[in-house]
C-alpha cells in the first residue's frame, strides 16, 4: 500500500486503487469490511505531495450503547498535503516562521509527512476512516442500549428490571424529613 513517489517528477498522475478489507491493518475501533475504493489524483510539485480524490468503503463498528456491530458506509472526499518528513522538525507550531524564515501557511499546518519518497497509502486510509466515523456510532437513532441492571439488549427484549438512582450526597437529607 506504499506509492512510490520518486516516480512523479512533477506532475499529476492519476490513483485508481482497488484494496480487499484485510489489506489494512486490523484496529480495534472499527473492521473494514467492502473493498476500498481510492480514486484520484496525486500532483507533486517539488518536495509537496497534494492527493485530491475519493475513498469508499464500508466499516463494522459497535454500536455506543448496544455493543452490537453494525455496518457505516464511507464516503470521503479527499484534499490532503504531504511535505517531506524533513520539514517536520523544522516548523513547529510554537512559532510562526520556519528556519529559513518563511511564513508557515494555512496549507502547511494541516499537511502530513512522508519518508524517503514513500507515502504510505494504508496510513492514510486509516486516518480518513477515523476521521469519518461518527463521535458516538449508533446502530440506529433510537437504539434503547443495554439495561444498566441486568445487561439485556433492550432492542430485543424487555426486562422488568428497577432502575432507581438515588445521588448519594443527597442521602443523609433523607433522614432529616420523615416519609409519610
Amino acid at each position: 500500500m506504499l506509492l512510490d513517489l520518486g516516480r512523479l517528477r512533477s506532475g499529476v498522475e492519476r490513483l485508481n486503487r482497488l484494496f480487499e478489507p484485510d489489506a489494512l491493518e486490523a484496529v480495534e475501533d472499527f473492521r473494514v469490511v467492502s473493498p476500498v475504493s481510492l480514486t484520484g489524483d496525486v500532483r507533486k510539485d517539488g518536495p509537496q505531495v497534494r492527493v485530491k480524490g475519493r475513498l469508499t468503503a464500508t466499516l463494522e463498528c459497535a454500536c455506543s450503547r448496544c455493543l452490537e456491530p453494525f455496518e457505516v458506509p464511507v464516503a470521503v472526499d479527499l484534499d490532503l498535503l504531504f511535505l517531506p518528513a524533513t520539514e517536520a522538525g523544522s516548523r513547529s507550531p510554537q512559532s510562526s516562521d520556519d528556519e529559513d524564515g518563511e511564513a508557515l501557511t494555512e496549507d502547511s499546518l494541516g499537511a502530513s509527512f512522508y519518508r524517503d519518497d514513500v507515502l504510505d497509502l494504508g496510513d492514510m486510509i486509516r486516518e480518513q476512516f477515523f476521521l469519518a466515523l461518527p463521535m458516538k456510532p449508533l446502530c440506529r437513532p433510537d437504539c434503547q442500549g443495554l439495561c444498566p441492571v441486568c445487561g439485556l439488549n433492550r432492542n430485543r427484549d424487555t426486562c422488568a428490571c428497577r432502575v432507581e438512582w438515588i445521588d448519594p450526597r443527597l442521602e443523609p437529607l433523607k433522614h432529616l424529613r420523615p416519609e409519610s
